[in-house]
């Protein structure tokens, strides 16, 4: 077995190309790597070696399982005080595409996909302005009585500044304790978008800053409870930038090692006011996915969000450094409106079976990425202090 292994691993070295092999040698060593040399990466052509060496980190972090989740999403309403750029979401009351969901309305869903098997229901909405505080509060109250198992992922941190600045006016943390007691689970990673303020200024104006983004997440990690992050690409930022923002989310997690997984996902433009961005590639695509798996070291999954890149190119991914596939999903608004072709819905057996054809073990997960059936222990109780 041994031997194998060292047959396998010279293997996988021949096929780094020499202008990488000394971040292959220094991945496989468990060493850090550098802000240049995720920009060396970023810029080298050969795509099968980034892979090659995001695998490395892949296996020894999750082995030869690929994961996916029962979820559903709901978008409960796209009305928002925000017009940025990027976003084909957002509306105005007056707008003739702005829609507002009753609670009645959110509960007969989650019923309706509790009953067909999901563990998770996951809620992001525009930044209302009139919606009161009790809302928010009732809704995650109706759904937790609906199944006191049902994990309840909601709101971005932007959501959250909002609630607590506008809404409740009372402090993040009152707010999210708040929030906690009447069920919310863990935080969803959306709104980071890309950190860097002039990128911000110029696709998302008026939004919270990135220190904003990361107070609402170190404030609930500080709460023993955990969340995602995520990072919008793809449209004006530079490889500089997308280095940058990597680099200040694996500070955070390093601080407060909150982050159950990270969830980059290319920007759809086709119906934005930035629509005359060309989409990216592919191989862009994959390359920022390894790169993210090799840098952020302290982070133990990489998900390839199907929804946004489409499931052949995300089964594509699990070469790459991918660990996780999302979820079953639907009725998914925010990438659709902005002109995503991808279908609103995938099948355990259609996951399953993308998962296996990429020669990878398919596993159904929790909100937690454990999987099903395994510790049953919330990790909110014992990796974070309260």
């Amino acid at each position: 077995m041994c031997q194998d292994r060292i047959v396998k691993s010279f293997t996988r070295s021949r096929l780094v190309s020499s202008s990488l092999f000394s971040l292959y040698e220094k991945v496989c060593a468990g060493e850090r790597i550098t802000e240049q040399d995720a920009i060396t990466l970023f810029r080298s052509d050969d795509l099968n070696s980034l892979g090659q060496i995001a695998s490395v980190i892949r296996q020894r972090k999750n082995g030869n399982r690929a994961t996916y989740i029962l979820n559903r999403y709901i978008n409960y309403s796209n009305i928002c005080v925000l017009s940025c750029q990027f976003c084909a979401f957002g509306a105005r009351k007056r707008d003739p595409h702005a829609f507002e969901m009753a609670i009645s309305e959110i509960e007969n869903a989650t019923a309706e996909s509790l009953r067909g098997g999901i563990t998770e229901v996951h809620m992001v909405g525009g930044l209302h302005p009139t919606l009161p505080g009790e809302w928010y509060i009732e809704l995650l109250e109706t759904l937790r009585a609906l199944d006191p198992n049902l994990h309840i992922k909601a709101f971005t941190a932007i959501e959250i500044r909002h609630l607590a600045e506008r809404i409740f006016k009372i402090s993040i943390r009152d707010t999210l304790e708040m929030l906690r007691r009447a069920g919310l689970n863990s935080l969803t990673g959306g709104g980071a978008e890309i950190f860097d303020p002039v990128v911000r200024d110029r696709i998302c104006r008026g939004k919270e800053t990135a220190e904003e983004w990361k107070d609402v997440h170190r404030i609930w990690h500080g709460m023993g409870q955990r969340s995602t992050c995520t990072m919008l690409f793809g449209h004006i930022e530079t490889i500089e930038q997308r280095v940058d923002h990597l680099r200040q989310l694996r500070e955070l997690q390093d601080e407060t090692h909150g982050f159950t997984g990270f969830v980059p996902f290319a920007f759809v433009p086709e119906t934005t006011e930035l629509s005359h961005i060309r989409p990216a590639s592919a191989v862009d695509q994959l390359r920022t996915l390894a790169v993210s798996r090799i840098y952020l070291d302290n982070f133990d999954h990489l998900t390839g969000y199907w929804i946004a890149m489409t499931l052949p190119l995300a089964q594509v991914s699990l070469c790459y450094g991918v660990d996780d596939l999302h979820g079953t999903l639907k009725e998914e608004r925010i990438f659709h409106m902005a002109g995503s072709k991808t279908p609103q819905e995938q099948t355990v057996e259609t996951l399953e079976r993308t998962i296996r054809e990429a020669g990878y073990e398919p596993m159904q997960r929790d909100s937690y990425y454990r999987p099903i059936g395994g510790d049953a222990v919330d990790p909110s109780e014992t990796v974070l202090a309260s």
